[in-house]
């Protein structure tokens, strides 16, 4: 029969699938020379080797059975072959090549077996640009459709990239906490394209933020996902080493992330991370922000089977910047919190100094995360006659300005308390004083501006001997009072202006207590949230006054759990007094006559009340303090004059040991104050203040609305074996 191009081509076709094995071998050979990035990969070099085979039998059984060439359709595999190397991020360049390389050699043994089957030049020729043809047009379909699927998964990875990095930016740094921050980016990368993550930080960074990492490299586990149950990594909260040459130091020292395949699993180490077993690709990406390393994440694949590329490092240091800024912002944020809160606890009462008017018990709490630490104060100042100042305050803002604003303000209160200035009068100086500071600060050109200074205060006086409290407020919440009876009212006090807005009057309001009477001053961030507005709260802190308490201490924890949630929005003072009374059985007083006699007689009503109180030890100190006292109030002062002893309760030295006190005061209607100088050698007078002053613990004046007190507080550890 007369042999045509098309026979031809199908006997040199079928010649040459009796040595498939041969052509496949060559193929697959000269693929590894040329295109060694076909081959790094396990999964890509399988299925490349089974594409070769493919192709080449179904494009050799095409050309023998005489199939139009427009039909002899790619393998189905090739287009997975496309998409995965597409997502090991290889060139498509280096899938065309192949193919080209492919088409050469198979269409040269082509060629090569035309002569062997006709000696006809013609119809070599025919059949060699049949060939030519045909190879062309099924190498061009297998590039178009391999090219089409490369671009498909590549957009693919690329809108999968872009939405991972959008989700990194809306999931990693929801909140100022290190913990969380770093928990966050390895739940991300768990979820999406790690099998084990894990964020370490450099302990040096978290405590000393601007000091050079210790040697050897010390980190702290922050975050791991999922949880180790096999002791091979160390868990949340540990601190721990890697090994000096390990990726993860490598990374830390310069900087640079990297990609690897462990060479197999490194000996466990006393305090030392080390790969699991089955982990075959990892990314190690340093956590850098503004210039500095603070930690470093592995990413770790061991159930996945795809090894990690060069565009999944990418990726993972686009979350890691995205991550590290987040860690700094919560470091700095911390560590600013920090200091403001050791700020904030610096300037607060440590302890309550001794006093017996009244037993308390005091709370403070810095806001949450989002605001940070606060103005708010509370104070306990131990005033002469018995008589005890609570004070607390709120100054408006947070951060270091608020606490060291408080600071100033509370060092004011207690200046100005000293002076025994009543409360609407010291409401109005502390209002002079706030005007002062925010003044300065408007004037401070180092200083962001942050709006208007400003504060709130309530400042209330118990005196023992009567029970009577006498207070006034600055904007502040008024306090809440609980009696004996199982009810909590809120007094009612004129508000007064905020301080810091000048020029307007504060009021004072005088009510009596009854003996353990329950007082609280807070301010306004116990009784204000989310859940209920400021009337609610008042309502429950009356509620929870008013149950029965063992402590103090009981009282305060019932309000708090009562009011509070977790995490307050707001800072939060709270100070909770029982009042005591020091009732007649405690306080002596006489009406004296301006002469010089009822100097002795006071002495004489001294000595009997001392031995009634078994004061005996304190006679002859009490009988020369009180002679000095009238005699300057008999001289210098007006009358009524009037003599007051008061025995407070015994409070505990500093043996532990109690320590008996009496307080000695003299009253008259002069405003005069007297003052303590130093006599000359020849001078009869002018040395009754200081021997006063040597005899008593302390001693002072108070003015009242008419006239004056000069007080002086006597006890054991004074008089006038120690002034001797």
């Amino acid at each position: 029969m007369d042999v045509t191009a098309d026979t031809l081509v199908a006997r040199a076709a079928q010649e040459l699938g009796r040595g498939a094995d041969g052509l496949i071998a060559e193929v697959e050979r000269c693929l590894r020379d040329e295109l060694p990035e076909l081959w790094q990969h396990p999964d890509i070099a399988g299925i490349t080797a089974r594409n070769i085979t493919e192709h080449l039998v179904g494009g050799l059984a095409g050309l023998e059975h005489g199939v139009d060439p427009s039909l002899i359709d790619p393998p189905a595999a090739d287009v997975d072959r496309a998409r995965r190397l597409a997502r090991h991020g290889i060139a498509v360049t280096a899938m065309l090549r192949a193919h080209r390389l492919a088409q050469g050699i198979t269409l040269d043994r082509l060629l090569a077996q035309l002569p062997r089957l006709t000696s006809d030049p013609e119809l070599i020729s025919a059949a060699a640009r049949m060939l030519a043809e045909t190879t062309a047009g099924y190498v061009d379909r297998a590039s178009q459709q391999g090219v089409t699927a490369f671009q498909e998964e590549r957009d693919r990875r690329l809108r999968w990239r872009l939405s991972m990095v959008n989700e990194a930016g809306m999931r990693i740094g929801t909140t100022l906490d290190i913990a969380r921050t770093s928990q966050e980016l390895a739940d991300l990368a768990f979820g999406h394209f790690a099998d084990l993550a894990t964020v370490d930080l450099l302990d040096s960074a978290l405590h000393e933020p601007d000091s050079p990492p210790d040697q050897p490299l010390a980190l702290r586990r922050t975050a791991l996902r999922p949880a180790s149950g096999d002791g091979r990594e160390p868990a949340p909260g540990q601190l721990h080493t890697y090994p000096d040459d390990s990726p993860p130091v490598r990374a830390l020292t310069s900087g640079r992330p990297s990609r690897h395949q462990p060479d197999g699993p490194p000996g466990p180490g006393p305090g030392r991370a080390s790969e699991p077993a089955a982990v075959h690709s990892t990314l190690v990406v340093p956590l850098r922000a503004r210039g500095t390393t603070l930690g470093v994440a592995r990413f770790c694949r061991d159930r996945t089977p795809d090894r990690y590329d060069d565009e999944d490092l990418l990726l993972a240091q686009e979350i890691a910047a995205r991550a590290a800024v987040a860690v700094d912002n919560a470091r700095r944020y911390t560590h600013a919190r920090a200091t403001a809160l050791s700020l904030q606890r610096s300037l607060l009462p440590s302890h309550t100094p001794p006093q017996s008017a009244v037993e308390v018990a005091c709370r403070y709490l810095p806001a949450g995360d989002r605001l940070g630490v606060g103005g708010d104060w509370y104070d306990v100042i131990p005033l002469s006659g018995a008589r005890v100042a609570l004070v607390v305050g709120d100054v408006v803002g947070h951060g270091i300005h608020a606490a060291a604003t408080m600071g100033r303000l509370r060092t004011a209160v207690r200046t100005l308390a000293d002076i025994d200035l009543p409360p609407d009068e010291l409401l109005t100086h502390l209002d002079d004083v706030v005007l002062r500071l925010s003044a300065e600060a408007a004037a401070d050109p180092d200083r962001e501006a942050d709006g208007e200074l400003g504060a709130t205060c309530l400042y209330a006086v118990y005196d023992p001997v009567g029970g009577c409290c006498t207070l006034a407020r600055a904007g502040h919440p008024p306090p809440a009072v609980a009696t004996g009876e199982g009810t909590a009212d809120t007094l009612d006090l004129p508000a007064g202006p905020p301080l810091g807005l000048g020029g307007l009057p504060f009021e004072t309001t005088e009510v009596t207590l009854p003996e353990g009477s329950l007082l609280a001053l807070f301010t306004n961030g116990l009784i204000e949230a989310r859940e209920h507005d400021a009337e609610t709260g008042l309502t429950l802190l009356r509620q929870a006054l008013a149950r029965p308490a063992p402590s103090l201490e009981a009282v305060c924890d019932t309000v708090l759990d009562t009011l509070l949630p977790a995490r307050p929005d707001d800072d939060v003072a709270l100070l909770v007094a029982r009042t005591h009374s020091l009732g007649d059985a405690r306080v002596a007083g006489w009406d004296l006559e301006p002469d010089p006699a009822a100097v002795s007689r006071a002495r004489s009503s001294v000595s009997r009340q001392l031995s009634t109180w078994g004061l005996d030890d304190l006679d002859f100190t009490a009988e020369l303090v009180v002679s000095e006292l009238v005699t300057n109030a008999i001289r210098y002062g007006r009358p009524p004059i009037r003599l007051r002893l008061i025995r407070p309760q015994s409070l505990d030295g500093p043996a532990g040991a109690p320590v008996r006190s009496l307080l000695c005061e003299v009253s008259d209607s002069s405003s005069t104050t007297p003052h303590q100088r130093r006599a000359r050698a020849h001078d009869e007078g002018g040395r009754g203040l200081l021997l006063v002053a040597r005899l008593a613990e302390h001693w002072g004046t108070r003015h009242a609305r008419h006239g004056k007190t000069v007080w002086a507080e006597l006890n054991e550890t004074t008089g006038f074996p120690a002034f001797a």
